[in-house]
């Protein structure tokens, strides 16, 4: 059904580059997962004439980009790598039986490599793109060219200038092009150029050219004399006969594994058993209309709890995750490296050293090998001239992919299944949870990293009491020097209740105390009731990620006349009702909105940062300019995880 919607008829032709590459191979249409081209180019390369283009590897990782342009008979003079393991994996596979031999491996830093090597035709390689990804920016707080790893490109400048190759290929994620409004982009296109190189780029997806994930990658190359036209690409819609992409279970079938599949244990692993195949943690969110949503929307990477759909190419492998990080198996399972290897178009018989975790680290990080040899044939056809027993078809520059278009496609049709699978479930009310379920420790200690901790004998900071009962949840905190007063209390009210789904329908908390730490623990005890009674990981998730609306208010009320005198809490009750919450703004915007003046809101919110709210600037995170501020969330969810909490404004 989704290959239907994803190929329409009317976009049908019988031209096909591709079907001539196959047929001048011998690879049978039905002949199985994509290797099958690579292997067969490899068996032929006598005939293809494209020998003796000399290459150095920079950035080689785990051997995707070499394996690409070595099958498509380029010779991979040398490999520089700085990761230890995965030099291994490049030397294990650099031996004379291996998909690498004749390669050299120098794992060294590139900022102390001095390539010692002749008469080099290319380069190819892509830095380390973490600071330029969408998980790095929002996971690390750093943006691009704010980070080292981000003016590695700077090496790959200095080593074309010395050996001066005819041309180059340069990969990274097509995030780099939009990153800081354009400034490292705009740098990158410069040195390339200041060092002689006319720059050929696009941003293309791997599922286009017969990967069966998708996978939107920057691809540049440079060339010091001529021009230079992107392959057409080989499946989708795209493509001249509409050849319908490599399918997940397409490529995994009669795959021989070592080891099973592992099912997913934890917090969250049952989770997967209901979610349809190919969506994700979003699927438990009101957003999705489940009716006991766990999750706020898009509180989480989109690779949490996904489960790959066999009909289509799997979202893209990411090299190092955590316990729910997907793609994970429709049958409810991990894939198996030799899955995984797959879907990343690896050969079968290529060692990868280290364990898992290690292993997923170097596929994820790679270009796709058959994103990779479809590259190089078109570099060996239009840069060398080479002979090869078919002609690669060439994108004219005025062409346009398109693969974004095809998102929305799908996000529709993952919402009607997901509605599918949502009608099928019991149908529940506002969830009432139980006495016992609910049952959590009176005193506590709290924590200089924000957590409750359980008193330890007759040492304790902060008492409590609570009721959860019709979806109305009560709080109380005193601590030993309090008196019999409520100096202030937080009150949280859905802020339509016309909205459905909504697990709790009013939430109160009390704190006798007027320290200001009591503000956090009231916080942190409402985040563990709302683990233990309503499943959820934290109280982003129960409010949802700061950039999109959640659907409760918060008010911070002060019974104590004496408190409302005080700069601390007159900021603290801003921030709590949102204030400027949630985007960025100046100084001195949010101290006229406040009613302080600059040095007094910085004084304050300084103090607020310490009991653990996220609040932001130039010295936490340097793509915010100096002078801005930003504080995400009206409550404090800093936890002993977030490396926010080190930082000082």
């Amino acid at each position: 059904m989704i290959q239907q919607l994803l190929f329409p008829e009317e976009h049908f032709s019988k031209a096909s580059w591709f079907a001539d590459a196959l047929e001048a191979l011998g690879i049978e249409e039905t002949s199985g997962w994509p290797d099958a081209f690579g292997s067969s180019f490899l068996k032929n390369q006598k005939n293809c004439k494209t020998d003796n283009i000399r290459v150095l590897s920079l950035f080689s990782g785990g051997g995707g980009l070499d394996i690409g342009f070595h099958d498509a008979g380029f010779q991979i003079v040398e490999c520089n790598e700085l990761v230890q393991d995965f030099a291994a994996t490049l030397s294990r596979n650099s031996t004379s039986s291996g998909r690498l031999h004749g390669s050299k491996i120098v794992c060294m830093d590139i900022n102390d490599y001095d390539p010692d090597v002749e008469d080099i035709d290319f380069i190819i390689g892509g830095p380390p793109c973490q600071t330029f990804s969408a998980a790095g920016a929002r996971a690390a707080g750093v943006n691009g060219i704010d980070d080292d790893r981000g003016n590695l490109f700077k090496q790959y400048v200095r080593i074309l200038q010395k050996l001066k190759p005819r041309g180059f290929l340069f990969e990274n994620v097509y995030r780099i092009v939009g990153a800081q409004g354009g400034k490292p982009w705009k740098l990158i296109q410069e040195a390339f150029s200041e060092a002689g190189y006319k720059l050929h780029w696009r941003i293309l997806d791997a599922a286009d050219f017969g990967v069966p994930q998708f996978r939107e990658r920057l691809i540049i190359v440079g060339l010091r004399e001529g021009d230079f036209l992107f392959p057409y690409p080989t499946h989708g819609p795209d493509s001249k006969d509409n050849r319908s992409y490599y399918s997940a279970k397409q490529a995994i079938e009669n795959v021989i594994s070592r080891s099973k599949g592992n099912s997913i244990g934890g917090r969250h692993g049952h989770l997967l058993n209901d979610i349809p195949p190919g969506l994700n943690y979003s699927f438990y969110t009101d957003r999705m209309g489940h009716p006991t949503p766990l999750f706020g929307w898009r509180s989480k990477f989109s690779d949490y709890l996904y489960k790959a759909d066999p009909d289509t190419p799997v979202r893209t492998i990411k090299a190092q995750g955590g316990q729910y990080t997907g793609p994970f198996h429709w049958e409810n399972r991990t894939f198996t490296i030799e899955e995984l290897k797959r879907l990343q178009t690896f050969p079968d018989d290529y060692e990868i050293e280290g364990n898992r975790q290690k292993i997923i680290h170097q596929l994820g990080n790679s270009v796709p090998p058959q994103l990779a040899r479809v590259l190089a044939l078109s570099i060996a056809q239009q840069v060398f001239k080479r002979t090869l027993p078919f002609e690669v078809e060439l994108l004219p520059e005025s062409a346009q992919l398109g693969f974004r278009a095809r998102k929305s496609k799908l996000t529709k049709v993952y919402a009607k299944k997901a509605k599918e699978a949502i009608d099928k479930l019991p149908k529940r009310g506002v969830i009432d949870a139980s006495p016992n379920s609910c049952k959590i420790g009176d005193c506590y200690i709290l924590r200089d990293d924000f957590v409750l901790e359980p008193a330890l004998g007759n040492r304790w900071d902060y008492c409590f009491d609570h009721e959860v009962k019709d979806g109305k949840v009560d709080i109380a905190v005193t601590s030993a020097t309090d008196g019999s007063d409520v100096r202030y209390y937080y009150l949280i009210k859905p802020r339509n209740k016309a909205v459905k789904n909504l697990m709790i329908s009013r939430i109160t908390m009390r704190s006798f105390s007027s320290n200001h730490r009591s503000v956090t623990a009231l916080w942190k005890y409402l985040e563990l009731l709302m683990k233990r009674c309503f499943h959820k990981d934290d109280l982003v998730q129960f409010f949802g990620y700061y950039q999109y609306s959640n659907n409760y208010s918060i008010q911070l009320k002060l019974d104590d006349p004496e408190l409302g005198k005080s700069p601390f809490w007159k900021v603290l009750a801003e921030i709590t009702q949102g204030t400027f919450v949630g985007n960025i703004r100046s100084l001195s915007e949010v101290s006229a909105a406040y009613g302080v003046d600059n040095d007094t809101l910085l004084y304050q919110l300084k103090n607020i940062k310490k009991l653990g709210y996220e609040i932001r600037n130039h010295n936490t995170n340097q793509q915010i300019k100096d002078g801005k501020l930003l504080i995400p969330y009206s409550f404090p969810s800093l936890n002993e995880r977030s490396l926010q909490r080190l930082t000082e404004l």
